[in-house]
Formats: C-alpha cells, structure tokens, sequence
C-alpha cells in the first residue's frame, strides 16, 4: 500500500501548543493534519503535519500553565525534543498595533504552576542557548515578532487596572497564561520551549477588540514555528558535523 505523503513515520520531534486552537483548525480545514495514533494523553489530540519539509506535531486548547506544561510534560515524555507555544495575549505596552508577535525572552511569575519546578524568583526565562540562536532570525517583513517580557497570569480576572498600569509602567510587553510554567518546566528538566505571545487585543480598550490577522493568524504562526524550528535544526546540524 502506498504511504499517505502526510504521514509521519515517526513520533514529531518538534511540537507546537496551540491555546485558541486556530492553527489546528486551519490545519485540519485544509486537510494537512492527521491525528498521531500514538499519542497517550486521554484529554487531548496530538496531530501530526508538514511544513516545510519539516514533521511537527499540534495540539489545541492546552490553556493556562497546570494544562499546558501537564501536556509539556507528556510531549517530551514522548519523544519531543523541541515545544513552541504560541498563544493569544493582551497588549500592555502599546509598542504598535495589533496583531503581531512577542518572543517572550522572560515572564514575571503571577501564577502557581512554575514553583512546582523551580524556586521562587520574579521571573522565569527562556533557555540562553535559544534566545541568542533566535534574536536574529526574524527578518520577514509580512509579520512582525518583538522581542521582550510578558507577565504569565492563571485567570483573566486577575488582570485588573492597577496591575496593568504597574506591569506597563515597567515596560511589559503582553499578558499570556503559559510562558512563566513553560520555561520553569524547560529549566527544571533541562528542554528547549519557546514561547510566543500572538498580540490580539488591547485589554478591551476598543470595540470589537480582538484581531489575529488572515485566517486567524495561523499562516503566520505557521512560519515562525518553521523559522524556529529550521534556526535550531540548523543549530543541531552544525554541531554534528563538529564533533
């Protein structure tokens, strides 16, 4: 029997959490995913695609720090080696208008999860080996990606005026739910997470107050999961060949 072209052969090394699941559903609408038959995890489905040559794995609706590094935990269990997340996040610092990127450098800790893995400190930050490959990669001028801190947050209610003044005033860039526990879990046990902020809204200051961009943003994430992951499969490469 011929092999479907898109499936994978073997479990994806590079995998994606996907909160508002928009990049899920853009993925299966065009029928470029299937669901991965050996993925574990009852509560959620792992989907398997290609892009750009390169095999990735996709989950959706991993919301909030305990779910999203529970999953964590369970893709790199798997055989996972690299996890980008990539959620929709509040605008605090109006560096320009919404939507575009925030590669979260580092999160302050305003929620519980990241203390089950390290000890209490104001933030938790990527991996350094990771920022330094990826500050320059991002050069597309179709999309734009900042660089800079995001303030990790357990609920939305939590997000009240007085906090939000106070993180602005501090040059905080978005509000998110993920990246503190993400970079906790990744340093705790030693993997490669990177997180993103998709900048959708501005805390409700305007009407209709929500923007992703074309087909809810998912084109563009596409391509910076595909920069990140061909910049560290570069990396790994380059390493071999050294040694």
């Amino acid at each position: 029997m011929k092999k479907n072209p898109k499936e994978p052969s073997v479990f994806p090394k590079i995998c994606i959490l996907d909160p508002d699941g928009d990049i899920v559903k853009y993925l299966l609408h065009n029928n470029k995913a299937i669901p991965n038959p050996t993925w574990a995890c009852y509560h959620t489905i792992l989907y398997d695609f290609i892009y750009d040559g390169i095999q990735f794995g996709i989950i959706a609706g991993a919301v909030g720090a305990p779910f999203a590094v529970l999953v964590a935990e369970e893709l790199f269990a798997s055989g996972c080696k690299l996890l980008i997340s990539i959620s929709s996040a509040g605008q605090l610092l109006p560096i320009c208008k919404p939507p575009y990127f925030v590669l979260i450098e580092r999160a302050i800790r305003d929620e519980g999860t990241s203390y089950h893995y390290v000890a209490p400190s104001i933030y938790s930050s990527i991996g350094p080996s990771l920022i330094n490959s990826l500050k320059n990669v991002f050069q597309d001028p179709d999309f734009q990606v900042e660089i800079g801190t995001s303030w990790t947050t357990d609920a939305p209610f939590r997000e009240t005026a007085s906090l939000i003044s106070r993180y602005t005033s501090k040059g905080i860039l978005a509000v998110e739910m993920e990246a503190a526990a993400l970079y906790a879990f990744a340093k705790a046990k030693q993997m490669s997470i990177v997180c993103f902020a998709h900048i959708t809204n501005q805390m409700g200051k305007i009407e209709g107050d929500f923007e992703k961009g074309i087909a809810y943003g998912s084109i563009d994430a596409l391509k910076i999961c595909s920069l990140v992951a061909n910049k560290i499969l570069d990396k790994k490469r380059k390493q071999h060949l050294n040694h």
